[in-house]
């Protein structure tokens, strides 16, 4: 029950600003019930009107007057009901369309917010299927059950208010059977619920696991491993289906249900009004039109609650939607110091100090680690894979904040610095490059939109990278994106140090920045690092050890912990776990 709270609060955020709309739609939904649940009575007058006509025709009387000013009553009255309608839906439209904008906007707002622990414990997929198949059910909700739960609530409610005004006993008759349709529905919805919940659960895995098969289909292709794939597609393709299937029988349910309970309730109308007409104190011609009257009532009873019991599964799917929508809201955002210290750049040092630190609770990755650069010194981190090395550079840009221990730039402790200062004045190049869609000078100004051409067209000399652009068609002006660019493995990697040195770091980290390329690529790649090292401080995480042979200070880790530290030759010197790295490397070269 707490999630269903949390999901309406979802949506009273979203929706609280429309109150005017609301308002309005509430005002033409009362409106047009009003006139559908008053016409079946002119309707009945209209019968009781045209049998007085027949009868009194057998007499020689033939006025029709009353019949067809109770005929054109029952028109009005009808053309009032489309109309207040067709005002309620048109509102409806509206607020749920900008509702669902809001929340889209939301959404994405609070990504930009978050810390990227969400991101690495959370499938790219899952993620994305919150923007497409949560927000899509919550849309479809808005503009079709919405409006249809408030105007069947309201005839529900002008319903009984006529029907006791015309006759009670007809009217106890006609709700008597409602307890049980609610009772039946009761049950059907607490299964629907459960398997919807789940649904939407395996959708996400299930996208999941499809985002990462098409990340990886040329890895799988060229593997032979399209039968494997299809392999472990099968069981999260048949949990969803499975859980599909349950909640659309037990939510399928529902309207057949609250269908025949309808058509039972009207015959049972049909047979209590017949009695009456031959044994109760009322006249049988108005009996007969009382009897059309009820028969009209009973089917527009039974229809509302038909009809939210039809749309309970379109709207489980909304609040399931909230639910996970809900879920990502309530993550923790980065958290950014209160009046954070604004730094202009690196003039000492930086410094890890006694860090220890763990992705979980229950596994520390860093055991004791200490480690510091001078301004203007290159740093390698060598290891195996594992020991720690790319979760170094996750604590410098402050992605993870350490368990205990500090890091530490000219002596601050970076969680006092200012998160948009402290990644202003460091740069990342990763081993996997990103080409975003635009063009190449987008791709390179991505980290500083307002460079002029000459700092862009530098930044790609320094990288290596300008002649093949000048050599494309439409040089800087070329459209790429990373599904369909014109950049090799290499060349993407190129741009993505262009991109870095137009932001001019003060201090850089490059996370195996050639470990994706071939040697030739690699030179050139080396020589652009090399470009963008000059004059910086930087830390430089390598598993070809040959690129880092010229580094200031190599700290070699493992398991976790620093167990060497020293220059290339010192290194070599102590015989230790770098040198054996190192004639390992040089033999298999």
């Amino acid at each position: 029950m707490s999630e269903i709270k949390k999901s309406i609060r979802f949506f009273y955020l979203y929706m609280k600003r429309y109150k005017l709309g609301f308002s309005v739609t509430i005002l033409a939904i009362i409106a047009s019930t009003y006139f559908q649940v008053k016409a079946p009575v002119y309707m009945g007058k209209a019968i009781t009107e045209l049998a007085n006509y027949v009868i009194g025709l057998a007499h020689g009387v033939s006025d029709k007057g009353s019949f067809m000013h109770s005929i054109w009553l029952l028109l009005l009255f009808y053309v009032f009901t489309v109309v207040g309608m067709f005002i309620s839906n048109i509102v409806i439209t509206f607020i749920s369309g900008n509702a669902t904008n809001r929340m889209r906007k939301g959404l994405f707002g609070k990504l930009q917010k978050m810390t990227i622990k969400f991101f690495d414990s959370h499938q790219d997929g899952d993620i994305l299927s919150r923007f497409t198949s949560d927000l899509d059910n919550i849309s479809n909700a808005l503009n079709q059950a919405l409006g249809q739960i408030l105007s069947n609530l309201a005839m529900m409610i002008g319903i009984v208010i006529m029907m006791f005004n015309q006759n009670v006993e007809l009217a106890w008759v006609t709700v008597a059977s409602t307890p049980i349709a609610l009772l039946i529905a009761a049950i059907l919805i607490s299964k629907t619920r459960k398997y919807i919940d789940l649904q939407q659960n395996e959708v996400g895995k299930l996208n999941g696991y499809i985002n990462e098969q098409i990340s990886g289909q040329k890895i799988i292709i060229t593997n032979g491993l399209q039968k494997e794939a299809i392999d472990g597609f099968t069981p999260h393709n048949q949990n969803v289906k499975r859980a599909t299937f349950k909640g659309q029988v037990y939510s399928g349910m529902l309207f057949p249900v609250m269908s025949g309970l309808s058509l039972v309730n009207t015959a049972i109308v049909i047979f209590f009004g017949g009695w009456l007409a031959f044994n109760g104190d009322i006249g049988r011609t108005a009996a007969l039109g009382l009897v059309v009257v009820f028969v009209q009532y009973s089917q527009q009873f039974y229809q509302p609650i038909t009809q939210i019991s039809s749309m309970y599964n379109m709207v489980q799917l909304a609040l399931t939607g909230a639910r996970r929508l809900n879920e990502m809201f309530d993550e923790p955002n980065e958290v950014n110091p209160v009046n954070g210290k604004q730094i202009s750049g690196l003039h000492s040092n930086v410094a890890l100090k006694n860090v220890r630190f763990g992705y979980n609770e229950d596994k520390e990755i860093l055991h004791d680690v200490s480690m510091n650069v001078e301004k203007g010194k290159m740093v390698a981190l060598v290891g195996p894979t594992g020991s720690g090395k790319t979760t170094v550079m996750n604590l410098l840009n402050r992605f993870y904040d350490v368990n205990s221990g500090s890091v530490e730039f000219d002596g601050v402790n970076v969680r006092d610095i200012d998160l948009q200062s402290l990644r202003d004045h460091v740069g990342i190049v990763l081993q996997d490059s990103v080409i975003f869609s635009g063009t190449i000078r987008d791709n390179i100004s991505f980290g500083k939109p307002d460079a002029a051409d000459d700092e862009i067209i530098a930044a790609a000399k320094q990288a290596n990278i300008h002649d093949f652009i000048i050599n494309l068609d439409n040089g800087y002006e070329t459209k790429v994106s990373d599904e369909n660019s014109v950049f090799s493995t290499g060349q993407k990697q190129l741009v993505s140090i262009a991109r870095t040195i137009l932001t001019n770091p003060s201090l850089l980290i490059l996370d195996e920045a050639t470990s994706n390329v071939d040697t030739v690529t690699e030179a050139r790649i080396q020589k652009a690092m090399d470009n963008v090292i000059q004059g910086r401080t930087s830390f430089v995480i390598a598993h070809r050890l040959k690129t880092i042979l010229n580094a200031d200070k190599i700290i070699v880790l493992k398991d976790g912990k620093v167990i060497e530290q020293g220059s290339h030759d010192e290194l070599l010197d102590q015989k230790g776990f770098y040198s054996e790295l190192y004639h390992n490397q040089f033999v298999f070269d």
